[in-house]
């Protein structure tokens, strides 16, 4: 039997936390891991006792037609990225790495040319997060080094809107 690489295997945990997202429109599992240890995971999802997409079946930005990337205060739900950096200590995400794995739906295809919205990028920075890991099919990904390609290349500075 091969074993799977080490970052598919983490991805594959963030492709299965994904299946817990409530969002209609794109689901996301991140997974932050430091020294091979799991520190957190999270989905999308609306904050903690309120509807979530699937409960009330519609999508505001969907409704909208909102493009990809913008307006994420009308959005109901909290991204994948920002749920598993609030559910860990600061300390123990400093060095650390996120993976994240995205689906479109309803067709459930991965996300073309995924990456973390302008909001999840600034959490990330100042979360200590030093690497992101993100699936493009089954068996590839792209790593981004968050201090040269986010901090050091700041798009914000450009106008540069979504993503």
């Amino acid at each position: 039997m091969e074993r799977r690489d080490k970052i598919n295997y983490y991805l594959d945990i963030a492709e299965t936390v994904a299946q817990r997202s409530t969002c209609l429109r794109r689901i996301y599992g991140a997974v932050i891991v430091k020294n091979d240890e799991i520190i957190s995971t999270g989905y999308v999802g609306a904050p903690r006792g309120r509807a979530n997409c699937t409960d009330i079946n519609y999508c505001i930005r969907e409704k909208l037609a909102v493009p990809r990337g913008e307006r994420y205060e009308l959005c109901r739900s909290v991204h994948a990225e920002m749920n598993a950096i609030i559910s860990a200590s600061r300390e123990k995400m400093l060095g650390s790495a996120l993976f994240l794995v995205g689906f479109e739906m309803p067709e459930r295809v991965y996300v073309k040319n995924a990456s973390s919205c302008s909001m999840c990028k600034r959490t990330i920075i100042n979360a200590g997060i030093e690497t992101v890991y993100i699936r493009d099919d089954r068996e590839s990904y792209r790593v981004i080094d968050v201090e040269k390609e986010w901090v050091e290349k700041d798009e914000s500075l450009n106008g540069v809107r979504g993503y």
